[in-house]
């Protein structure tokens, strides 16, 4: 099965309309260009504030799925006939000011198919995300698609590999990273070196769409099921055609039968 996804690497600022704007020129110009079937937008995209805003502050934009950016979100993937996976700050009922970490998976027809609250909050390297986000509770169940069965996680989550083998084992054939990779020591190595990692130990598809610009990377990357880097991004704006074929999944196994030959019974604790 063949279809062209496009990771949207962007650079967001803090207004949610603006952001919008941008993701709307950016679809058209994939839907024309490369025929785009699905487009994958980068983590939060709907807002980014500067690192050291404060988080009463920046979780203010939050809204419901029935908001003005998700419903935006939604024509656009309507009026370009394209599949749209995007990230955005969803409000909770907590009251503490703390919003989700969501991702939503839209169909061509504008319909939300699937929504995912990010689990592993990244409390590392100095920084505290559970301060501004909730965690969710349970892992995204892997959807069937038309491209194939779609799993996803979310940047920090690519660090532990049951998320993805979670991802894998309910059926997976592609997996999708929305990500905000922040800049640090060896921070790009870990980036490609931990995708690459994920698609070759599940032989399944991997694309990272990455924030850029900032405190960010950007360099999203896909891999396929052998671990190699299909196509790639750089450090600025850019539109990333991947070009999938899920045949290469069974054709992979067959000679790398790894993911098949695990010995469940031995794992047990």
């Amino acid at each position: 099965m063949q279809s062209t996804f496009v990771m949207v690497q962007m650079k967001s600022v803090e207004d949610p309309m603006e952001n919008l704007a941008k993701a709307e020129k950016y679809a058209a110009a994939a839907k024309e260009r490369f025929q785009a079937d699905l487009l994958l937008f980068p983590e939060v995209f709907m807002s980014m504030f500067p690192s050291k805003t404060p988080v009463l502050e920046s979780n203010k934009i939050a809204e419901t799925l029935d908001g003005p950016f998700v419903t935006g979100m939604r024509k656009l993937a309507r009026d370009n006939d394209v599949w749209v996976v995007f990230g955005m700050k969803e409000k909770t009922e907590e009251g503490d000011g703390r919003a989700y970490n969501t991702c939503l998976v839209v169909d061509n027809h504008g319909e939300i198919i699937s929504k995912y609250h990010k689990t592993h909050m990244y409390d590392a390297f100095g920084y505290k995300e559970s301060n501004g986000f909730k965690p969710g509770d349970r892992l995204f169940t892997p959807i069937d698609t038309p491209f194939g069965k779609l799993g996803l996680f979310v940047c920090y989550e690519v660090r532990f590999p049951e998320v993805a083998r979670y991802e894998a084992t309910h059926g997976a054939d592609i997996i999708l990273m929305p990500t905000s990779w922040v800049k640090g020591d060896l921070k790009t190595f870990q980036f490609r070196t931990l995708v690459t990692a994920r698609a070759i130990e599940n032989t399944v598809f991997v694309l990272a769409c990455n924030q850029c610009g900032g405190a960010t990377t950007g360099e999203s990357v896909a891999v396929d099921p052998m671990g190699v880097a299909i196509a790639a991004a750089g450090e600025t704006d850019a539109l990333v055609p991947v070009y999938i074929d899920t045949d290469r999944i069974a054709q992979v196994r067959k000679k790398l039968p790894s993911f098949g030959d695990r010995r469940m019974e031995l794992y047990e604790e």
